[in-house]
């Protein structure tokens, strides 16, 4: 089969033929048909310095957010059938471990992660354990199918420990309007939040535009407006700040900004990775504050992709959602994909499975 595959320590990839997987006993061969790049490809892709030093394993197939068709299955699987239109879950667990058996799969001790740790889904194959596989509603539109991740992870901020009742007609902050930014505006508009600001890094036109769209009622460029953010948002809440900030950027000047903003006994879901150490006051942003801080990373497994699947069965959401992708090309031309958002001229691109 073809692959994407990072076959050197620098920059880039290639295209070439490989050995397509073997399946194993409880492990699931999909076809794929709809596939899309994820900041962490990018990462990948400029071998930046997050990626040298996360990543092990070279050659690699990377990508991981994707959807395709069961074409075989192992002898022990039963959950699944050929035919199936379906998505992954990346996190890749042991069960034995104190989280995992602990009702924290995703946070497991012994994680692999697909598209980093092993092989992943930019190929005309992927191998998947029955366990990371999720269903698909048939109608739904692969490139839709393809997005489930990321926007379980968009998810997973707005809704920690299920906290509906902290964003139903509250003022909510996004910090960081990225892919996985603007699903949160769209999901915080979706459960009811009164009031949402939003705010970007530079003057990005698309993605600005994007968060009107998602639901926000002001998006601040860091750019233009800089330490006036806070100003501008505290005057926007009477002084009193937002209830709830969801920091998606890694930037050290939104991670201070968020506490600044926020209302006092209040909580603060931080989903960017920062790329060098952070410095934080902590007695006035947390402890005098009495803020509630959440780290986030991934999905609850499974109960955060059955939220999804509720939220995508309402039409106008799907419609907000797809319209994220601002671009689409041929898996080929990926670098083409890779500079598109380099250059911060798209929001998400999916890429054909056309070789």
């Amino acid at each position: 089969m073809y692959a994407v595959v990072k076959s050197w320590r620098g920059p880039g990839a290639e295209i070439r033929s490989v050995e397509t997987p073997k399946v194993g006993k409880k492990d699931v061969l999909v076809k794929v048909k709809a596939l899309s790049i994820c900041g962490t490809d990018v990462h990948i892709w400029n071998w930046d310095s997050w990626a040298r030093k996360r990543v092990k394993k070279i050659p690699l197939i990377f990508g991981h957010e994707f959807a395709g068709e069961v074409v075989e299955k192992g002898e022990d699987v039963t959950t699944v059938d050929i035919g199936d239109m379906v998505s992954a879950e990346t996190h890749i667990v042991d069960g034995t471990c104190y989280q995992c058996r602990t009702d924290r799969m995703h946070i497991c001790r012994n994680m692999k992660i697909l598209g980093v740790d092993t092989d992943g889904v930019f190929a005309e194959y992927v191998l998947v354990p029955e366990m990371n596989i999720w269903k698909n509603d048939p109608k739904i539109d692969p490139y839709l199918m393809a997005l489930q991740e990321p926007l379980g992870n968009a998810v997973q901020t707005v809704l920690p420990k299920d906290h509906v009742e902290d964003i139903a007609g509250k003022n909510i902050a996004v910090l960081g309007c990225g892919p996985t930014g603007l699903m949160a505006i769209a999901v915080l508009r979706e459960i009811g939040a009164a009031k949402i600001f939003a705010t970007t890094g530079g003057h990005n036109k698309v993605r600005m535009e994007l968060a009107k769209k998602m639901g926000a009622d002001l998006v601040l460029s860091v750019a233009e407006e800089g330490e006036n953010i806070v100003k501008i948002i505290l005057d926007e809440t009477d002084g009193n700040g937002v209830d709830v900030v969801l920091e998606m950027s890694g930037s050290p000047l939104a991670l201070r900004q968020a506490f600044e903003i926020l209302t006092p006994g209040g909580r603060v879901s931080l989903l960017g990775i920062y790329r060098e150490h952070v410095t934080l006051d902590v007695t006035n942003a947390i402890v005098f504050k009495a803020a509630t801080v959440y780290g986030i990373t991934g999905r609850r497994m499974f109960q955060t992709w059955y939220q999804v699947r509720g939220l995508l069965s309402r039409p106008n959401f799907r419609e907000k959602i797809s319209s994220i992708i601002t671009h689409k090309v041929p898996v080929r031309d990926i670098a083409k994909g890779m500079d598109l958002l380099n250059n911060k001229k798209a929001a998400k691109v999916a890429l054909e499975p056309k070789w």
